[in-house]
């Protein structure tokens, strides 16, 4: 047997020194990858402990924002007129979703909808965080809300969402006064005054809605709950319940913006009514009236396009921003001008025989015969052309623009609503800015009447009627009376706003008033159609020509194409001994004042004093 002898190899001292420094080197990163590690979870874990622990809290837990009922909005007889009522709608998650095409697709066949339009949506809200809910449908019905619940195993990141809901108790009525809300865009949340609000909160665009948006709103509540990896709700944490908004109680009336709006069914136009002792807006109706669900959650491009081209303009509120020649109701201005600057006496006479010869042309009478002898009271009452000619001359353009102005025209009420327009009251500057032509003494005539280059709105010429009637203190109109909180504590109330006092006599304004209390209860008064039995009814009507076409001057009036057809006019005030209330109404295109519009206002009043009146006749003028 052979033994193998091992011999131990001395290890020298450069051997050592190599040994050595490799144990150093392997010690050295053995020690900063333990300080490495050690500094590593000191960041994790105390550094940036408590927003990692947010975060796998909030993985855990999510917290769900809950929409503020809206406040209530009620008539000035504490009617509701807008409240609350839930709406479910179907909401995404994207970050709960292993399989989005399949569940979209499926979603898509439940609520019976174009799959294209849920992506569209989820396209507009994809640069949202994937945790937060893409709204895919808005109020789906019971029988869809049902399924949903029943099958939200296999729609996983789909959940329903339950919020308050506009319910609007009397549809479209005062639509245009009231609005209606849509969701927040980006170009508002860039806003700083909507920094509270979050994607897919809803704003007020329109109206009270918009204008009173602080005031209604409310705050969100929270509620936190623990969810699965799924995202499935596993356990309710905590609820923070939300605080409703307040309530706004409005001027308005609503059986009588009802009987308003259900006069103006088939016209086009406008209504105004008005405390004459305020300025508190009982009615406001501009017809036809916006079709508020359209405008819901975006409103689309066809039915937008057709509400365009609608001839009716159903888009324009009428009432502030319809702006319309005044026709004969302008002639109020012209006599209180008269009086007022005593060019003339209430007993001057003029002669009507029908037209009036100035320069080269024929300025006619709306009364081809004539009117014969005229003084101020039955030119005001039966609305003689001729007579308000001749009183012109003498007045001049420039005077009669600063008694309208005086009166409120070719001025902003100052009403709070959006968009409102001044109309136009010409003068001799103006014309020369304008058209770099100087004024024609011609022109004046037409002015005098409320044709040619004048234009008002239809609430400007119901502030003026209740300026006439009350004294001659000029009110800016007001819809709100009072704000409350959800408890029914006052927030703010509205007192009347006098914009200005007018340097009349309250003789001139008394003969005024008598003249027009004559022009609806005389045997040859123009707005006959407004006279009532128990309460005595003044009054103005007013034909504002649009075209002046010699082919439909004999025409009747179905004849005429209806674009060209004049508008009707007619504004009043009851009861003429102590006046309470005036009314103004506008038809486009109703032609005569008389006829068309006296019978609308004779309705809104019967409805304020409580009274049942039957149809009368007038001239129709």
């Amino acid at each position: 047997m052979v033994q193998r002898i091992f011999r131990i190899r001395k290890i020298g001292e450069d051997d050592v020194k190599i040994l050595k420094k490799r144990i150093d080197i392997a010690l050295a990163i053995i020690i900063s990858l333990i300080a490495l590690l050690i500094a590593r979870l000191w960041f994790l874990q105390i550094h940036q402990g408590a927003e990692y622990s947010k975060l796998s809290e909030s993985n855990r837990i999510r917290e769900r924002f809950i929409a503020a009922p809206r406040g209530n909005v009620l008539d000035r007889k504490n009617k509701l007129l807008i409240t609350n009522r839930p709406q479910f709608n179907v909401a995404w998650i994207q970050e709960d979703t292993p399989n989005p095409d399949q569940v979209i697709k499926n979603v898509a066949q439940i609520l019976k909808v174009d799959i294209s339009d849920l992506y569209e949506r989820i396209r507009k809200g994809s640069d949202r965080p994937r945790y937060m809910s893409i709204r895919l449908k808005e109020d789906i019905d019971w029988k869809s809300l049902v399924y949903i619940e029943n099958h939200h195993l296999d729609l996983p990141g789909i959940r329903i969402e339950v919020l308050p809901a506009r319910d609007y108790l009397y549809g479209n009525l005062a639509s245009h006064l009231i609005g209606y809300l849509a969701e927040i865009n980006k170009e508002e949340l860039s806003d700083h005054k909507w920094e509270n609000y979050q994607i897919g909160d809803r704003i007020g665009k329109m109206g009270v809605e918009k204008l009173f948006e602080k005031e209604l709103r409310g705050e969100k509540g929270q509620r936190f709950v623990e969810v699965d990896v799924l995202g499935f709700e596993q356990k309710h944490i905590k609820t923070q319940k939300p605080l409703p908004g307040n309530d706004i109680y409005l001027t308005l009336d609503i059986d009588m913006q009802l009987t308003a709006e259900e006069a103006m069914a088939d016209k086009a136009g406008s209504v105004v009514a008005m405390d004459v002792k305020t300025g508190k807006v009982l009615v406001l109706v501009s017809s036809p009236p916006l079709r508020i669900k359209e405008f819901v959650g975006g409103i689309p491009a066809a039915i937008w396009k057709e509400m365009l081209n609608n001839p009716l303009h159903p888009l324009i509120n009428k009432s502030i921003q319809g702006q319309y020649p005044p026709g004969s109701t302008y002639k109020i201005v012209t006599a209180l001008a008269a009086l007022s600057e005593q060019v003339i006496t209430p007993e001057t006479i003029f002669y009507c025989t029908g037209s009036l010869r100035f320069g080269n042309r024929r300025y006619g009478c709306w009364k081809r015969a004539g009117h014969g002898a005229a003084n101020l009271h039955k030119a005001l009452a039966e609305s003689c052309d001729v007579y308000f000619y001749h009183v012109s001359q003498r007045l001049g353009v420039d005077t009669l623009a600063r008694y309208a102005n005086n009166l409120g025209l070719g001025l902003k009420t100052s009403i709070n609503l959006e968009h409102e327009k001044g109309g136009l009251v010409p003068t001799s500057s103006w014309k020369l800015r304008r058209f770099k032509e100087p004024w024609q003494e011609g022109e004046t005539l037409s002015i005098a009447i409320g044709q040619g280059f004048d234009l008002a709105t239809p609430l400007q010429i119901c502030q003026m009627t209740a300026a006439i009637t009350n004294g001659g203190v000029l009110y800016r109109p007001q819809y709100i009376e009072t704000i409350k909180s959800p408890e029914g504590v006052p927030l703010k109330s509205f007192t009347p706003i006098v914009d200005r006092k007018m340097p009349v006599s309250k003789g001139a304004l008394a003969r005024i008033k008598k003249a027009l209390v004559s022009a609806v209860n005389d045997k040859h008064g123009t707005g006959g159609k407004a006279k009532l039995k128990t309460i005595t009814v003044g009054g103005k009507t007013g034909t504002a020509q649009v075209v002046r076409l010699s082919q439909h001057k004999d025409l009747k009036e179905d004849e005429i194409p209806y674009k060209y057809r004049d508008h009707a006019w007619f504004t009043c005030f009851a009861p003429a001994e102590d006046p309470e209330i005036a009314v103004t109404v506008l038809v486009e295109h109703g032609g005569h004042g008389g006829s068309a519009a006296a019978p609308v206002a004779k309705k809104v009043l019967t409805r304020y004093f409580n009274i049942q009146e039957e149809d009368t006749e007038s001239i129709d003028y």
